[in-house]
């Protein structure tokens, strides 16, 4: 056989070779995209994202008086969290946190009491009060917090209003807060994670206790109350047999989360007297989580004052947090806390159901 027909076979071959595999990546192709009969095509879901804690505005951290002439209070709905501790004479203050929203009307506003800086640190809000205590004034400037204190700041900042009596009745809104804060030049944006681990499919904490009513004593004459609303799947704020409102709308205040961390507070030995507050809120506390009417045991772990909190189940994993608003109480140690609600009863038992009642 000569060299052409050589050439002329193996081109053929070659040419064949070709076919086959056009032949097979068709095949291939084809079945692979071919619908296949009573099989339902799967499609991925886009993943849903947290509406509570999302985008990039920095937080904004805002002291509210909790006197009873200052109830009822403005913009506590439209926080994502609010902060509730022991301050002087047995009362409590709060520090609502917020994030994106635009809120006409907070306050009343009140002074810095400077253990409330450890929670807006770890929020890495712009901190917003109405006046300070010294130790607030040296830790403010010792951690060079970003703050805005409404003794010092324009009218248009801060600002009274004639239907509630001084000191109750300064207000502020997100919008003038953050004016102030450009001016000064802090920074209005944050890449910070958020503290709590919020998630969008449902906790529903399946172990954990029944908890339709709770009854949290911040001191012996400020007893704050949570009852559920099994239709809404909310709690309901009472603060000292007050149904808890707000001031415009006259809504009630509900939150979807409950957490709570204990450890002790203590009266501050310096030269004013005044009984002020100082709490010992480093290191690792027990506490509960609260959501959709049950409960469970946490540890509350603070190593740094500038440090975010870490919510541990007893395992020691990171609690997932229900995509909503929480309410954050702060209360000693010695609280008698009741958690009570129905417990649903096993199937071997009698068919009566029986109130259970957790003290700590």
């Amino acid at each position: 056989m000569g060299d052409k027909s050589v050439k002329v076979l193996i081109a053929l071959l070659v040419i064949l070779v070709m076919v086959a595999g056009g032949c097979l990546a068709y095949k291939i192709y084809n079945d692979k995209n071919k619908p296949v009969a009573n099989e339902e095509v799967a499609t991925e879901e886009p993943e849903k994202e947290v509406q509570i804690y999302k985008g990039n505005d920095r937080p904004i951290a805002v002291m509210i008086d909790n006197h009873k002439d200052a109830w009822p209070q403005a913009g506590l709905q439209q926080a994502y969290a609010v902060y509730e501790i022991i301050v002087e004479g047995g009362e409590t203050r709060l520090m609502a946190c917020f994030k994106g929203v635009d809120v006409e009307k907070i306050g009343p506003v009140r002074s810095s009491r400077h253990y409330f800086l450890d929670y807006a640190m770890e929020n890495d809000a712009i901190y917003t009060h109405f006046g300070w205590s010294p130790q607030a004034e040296t830790d403010i400037k010792k951690y060079a917090i970003h703050n805005l204190n409404g003794i010092t700041e324009s009218a248009e900042t801060f600002w009274r209003v004639k239907d509630k009596a001084a000191p109750h009745n300064a207000v502020t809104s997100t919008k003038e807060l953050l004016k102030a804060a450009t001016n000064k030049g802090y920074r209005t944006t944050s890449d910070k994670e958020s503290v709590l681990n919020y998630v969008t499919d449902e906790v529903n904490l399946e172990n954990g206790m029944s908890a339709t009513e709770i009854t949290i004593p911040e001191s012996d004459s400020n007893i704050v109350k949570y009852a559920y609303d099994e239709t809404t799947k909310r709690y309901a704020r009472i603060a000292k047999n007050v149904e808890q409102s707000d001031w415009d709308t006259k809504e009630p205040i509900t939150t979807k989360n409950i957490i709570i961390t204990q450890c002790d507070n203590y009266t501050l030995q310096d030269k004013e007297d005044k009984g002020r507050q100082g709490l010992y809120n480093i290191g690792t506390f027990e506490g509960y989580y609260i959501t959709n009417g049950r409960a469970i045991k946490i540890k509350c772990i603070k190593n740094e004052r500038d440090e975010k909190t870490r919510y541990e189940d007893l395992e020691g994993n990171v609690i997932n947090v229900n995509d909503g608003n929480t309410f954050i109480q702060i209360c000693p140690k010695t609280a008698k806390i009741q958690i009570e609600g129905i417990e649903e009863v096993p199937e071997v038992a009698p068919t009566n159901t029986t109130n259970a009642t957790t003290n700590t």
